[in-house]
């Protein structure tokens, strides 16, 4: 297996469904803490992403785990892993 190519990993994020936009489509937002580069002071920032559904279960609200994988459309580069169990 010379000629076997090591994929790199892939990013994973868990965040909350903000919206069900349609078929197989949700937003994901993400919230992390970062300290302030000048000031020091610890900051709640937050990003959101387009993420396929492929089961199309996930509901408005619903904590998922989201991986980075392959364009599937014109803004959705991540898809979800698993729903967290409650």
């Amino acid at each position: 297996m010379a000629n076997e190519v090591k994929r790199g990993d892939r990013k994973v994020r868990k965040g909350k469904v903000v919206s069900k936009m349609g078929i197989k489509s949700v937003v994901v937002q993400v919230t992390y803490r970062e300290r302030h580069p000048v000031y020091g002071k610890v900051v709640v920032r937050s990003k959101k992403y387009h993420v396929h559904d492929e089961a199309d279960t996930a509901k408005v609200g619903d904590v998922v785990t989201i991986m980075e994988t392959r364009p599937l459309s014109a803004t959705k580069r991540w898809r979800i892993v698993a729903p967290e169990a409650k």
